[in-house]
């Protein structure tokens, strides 16, 4: 634009400067008006044609808008999940102790963790330290929340959840299914359980209640 915007300045200053007088303007105004009569003796070569099979310009930016459209929709936030009613039919629920370990280089943090299950695949993780909610997630049919603190990191989507958050695949591996990602599972007899991903140095171990 600032370019623009010279370029009409010094067209503007080049249509309101008088001309001078002399044997060089004298000189310059033949030689427009050679290339004035020159021009005059081309044949016209009359409008352009154009190919019947090209959509035309403005047919193309069109399109290009409506793929931009569509893009920009399907990353766009879903709205939150609603809460779950855990007292419906189909909701197992357990309760117990975990340690969490974010990353390498963060000390464990101690609390109480909660997961319940849906017989149609749906399930709901919570990790709390009274009276504060720590880490949260869950999956619903095709869609998928998870949250940290009080709410500081709030993401949604659609499909499969991410594979980084542990919060997705305990839930995956207490039933029996390998995790994704990097991520390692191990369980004893005790109903002791930790999983871990060693490239991040995440890890999660905890215990439910009989």
């Amino acid at each position: 634009m600032h370019d623009e915007g010279l370029k009409f300045r010094a067209a503007v200053m080049g249509l309101n400067a008088s001309p001078r007088s002399g044997p060089t303007q004298r000189l310059h105004g033949r030689a427009r008006h050679s290339v004035r009569a020159v021009r005059a003796l081309r044949p016209n070569p009359g409008p352009a044609r154009q190919d019947a099979s090209y959509p035309g310009p403005k047919l193309v930016l069109l399109a290009t808008h409506l793929v931009a459209l569509v893009f920009c929709v399907s990353c766009r936030s879903l709205p939150p999940l609603p809460p779950a009613d855990l007292s419906a039919p189909g909701w197992r629920v357990q309760q117990g102790q975990a340690l969490w370990k974010p990353t390498k280089s963060k000390p464990e943090l101690a609390g109480e963790l909660l997961l319940a299950t849906n017989t149609n695949g749906d399930f709901f993780v919570q990790f709390a330290k009274t009276p504060f909610t720590l880490a949260s997630a869950r999956v619903a049919r095709d869609c998928w929340h998870i949250e940290f603190g009080s709410g500081d990191y709030r993401r949604n989507g659609q499909g499969e959840p991410p594979n980084r958050f542990v919060w997705f695949q305990l839930p995956r591996a207490l039933a029996g299914k390998n995790p994704g990602g990097d991520w390692q599972f191990r369980q004893d007899s005790t109903n002791l359980w930790r999983l871990e991903n060693p490239r991040t140095g995440e890890s999660l171990a905890g215990y439910f209640f009989p």
